[in-house]
């Protein structure tokens, strides 16, 4: 029983995610942690997540764990308490960027990486036979609370940047929380850098009244207008959980996020000569390109940032990221992380005396395409035995690490399943956007070419 995607489980509230489904999760964590040091709970700010929080650590605490409860905060928060609290685990109530009738569940180990695919596994058996664990009434464990949790991550991250350099800079930034977890702690960071912060959407609420969880383009709207509008030197947005950030310059151009994650990485490798970068094959080729020139490497892996966190810890990797914001400080934490990434970006503007925009002129140019289109789950592993057959005969070289990523000329095409949603994703790329958009459009009929093959079959 599969239950556990790239990043956690992720269903829709009241369909597939329910209380008693909650119940036998939690159930399973429970039987396969031993009791010993404290589980922390933490949770987002959708609708569902209080009340499903609230089970998870009840049912800890009947099977004789202690629980200690961390509130609203973002998932690398989370992450951050684990060790520096000496708990052997987190348990995080989160759907990350996904639409608001998803809520899920996230497994955090006593590093505070997020769990590995064996201890998923496990949790997964022991649910599918709906193994619980109980104790005597004498042995429940305790559930506690603690609010400082944002404030210990908040402060760790201040010790990561030039905070005197920064505060001299006076950076106006227009914040966009997305009505999502950061709206504990981003806030109260900038303002500590210096920042003259303007907030948009900076109050908790799950149902996203300002616009949708993730960070794209389209939902960034009223951040690109305001931005310019306000003479503000940049915007900064965050998905639902915060382990993501994304930006707009002065002018209000929203950025994509393999911008920002080649910028950030041939700094790191200036930073550290010969450094290592850990990024997925999604990537896009500016980040091989511009580590490559700074004197440093990179190293590919499947999508999901368990992969790539455990990859930087295996290569000892200077950074590591993903295109979609999400990016990894290892000097920091092992984790994908929104705030840190805000701040490292504001500490590279400060030290390099440069707006964003000037920032990002010398990178390497190629224009990204992204698309998605509807796979059934059921539908997954054999649309892409089909794919890995018909497009692997048309590309001067293919790459199977995750899904199908095929090179040709000018450019290459990746399709691959998502791990969090029945939809299947296609990445296109080329220094000419009418290639690239080309590109897209042959991995967009590759795969309902694909889903139609199997339904005739």
């Amino acid at each position: 029983m599969r239950l556990f995607g790239t990043n956690g489980i992720r269903e829709v509230v009241g369909q597939q995610l329910t209380a008693p489904f909650v119940t036998r999760v939690a159930s399973a964590i429970a039987a396969t942690t031993p009791v010993g040091p404290p589980i922390l709970v933490g949770w987002d700010g959708r609708t569902s997540s209080p009340a499903f929080a609230r089970i998870v650590s009840a049912t800890l605490a009947l099977a004789g764990h202690q629980v200690v409860e961390l509130g609203v905060l973002p998932t690398p928060a989370i992450q951050y308490n684990v060790p520096h609290l000496e708990a052997q685990m987190a348990v995080i109530v989160t759907a990350s960027h996904n639409p608001p009738e998803f809520n899920g569940l996230k497994c955090i180990a006593a590093d505070g990486l997020e769990a590995t695919r064996e201890t998923e596994e496990a949790i997964e058996a022991a649910a599918a036979v709906d193994r619980g664990a109980t104790v005597p009434y004498d042995r429940i464990g305790e559930i506690s609370s603690r609010s400082d949790g944002g404030r210990w991550y908040v402060d760790g991250i201040l010790r990561q940047v030039d905070v005197h350099r920064l505060r001299a800079r006076r950076f106006h930034v227009v914040l966009d929380c997305g009505n999502g977890a950061s709206v504990p702690t981003s806030p109260p960071l900038l303002r500590r850098l210096g920042c003259r912060v303007v907030s948009l959407n900076g109050h908790l609420d799950g149902t996203f009244p300002g616009h949708l969880s993730e960070p794209t383009f389209e939902h960034l709207a009223d951040l690109r207008k305001f931005v310019p509008d306000a003479g503000a030197d940049l915007g900064v947005a965050h998905d639902g959980d915060a382990d993501r950030a994304v930006f707009v310059d002065a002018s209000g151009r929203y950025v994509p996020g393999e911008e920002i994650l080649t910028l950030l990485a041939e700094d790191a490798v200036r930073q550290n000569p010969g450094g290592v970068v850990v990024t997925p094959v999604t990537a896009s080729q500016s980040v091989d390109d511009a580590v490559t020139a700074a004197g440093g490497t990179v190293v590919y892996t499947r999508v999901g940032s368990p992969t790539v966190t455990h990859a930087i810890q295996e290569r000892h990797a200077v950074f590591g990221g993903e295109e979609n914001g999400g990016l990894i400080f290892p000097k920091f934490q092992l984790a994908r992380d929104g705030a840190m990434t805000a701040a490292a970006v504001l500490d590279l503007l400060a030290r390099r005396e440069l707006s964003l925009a000037d920032a990002l002129k010398g990178l390497p140019k190629y224009s990204l395409i992204k698309e998605k289109t509807e796979v059934p789950v059921a539908r997954r592993a054999d649309v892409l035995d089909r794919l890995k057959e018909t497009l692997g005969r048309e590309g001067d070289r293919v790459v199977t690490i995750d899904g199908v990523k095929v090179y040709r000329d000018g450019g290459w095409v990746l399709v691959r399943p998502s791990g969090t949603e029945p939809i299947f994703r296609v990445f296109a790329e080329s220094k000419d956007p009418a290639r690239a958009r080309a590109l897209a459009e042959a991995g967009l009929s590759a795969v309902r070419e694909a889903l139609a093959h199997g339904g005739s079959s």
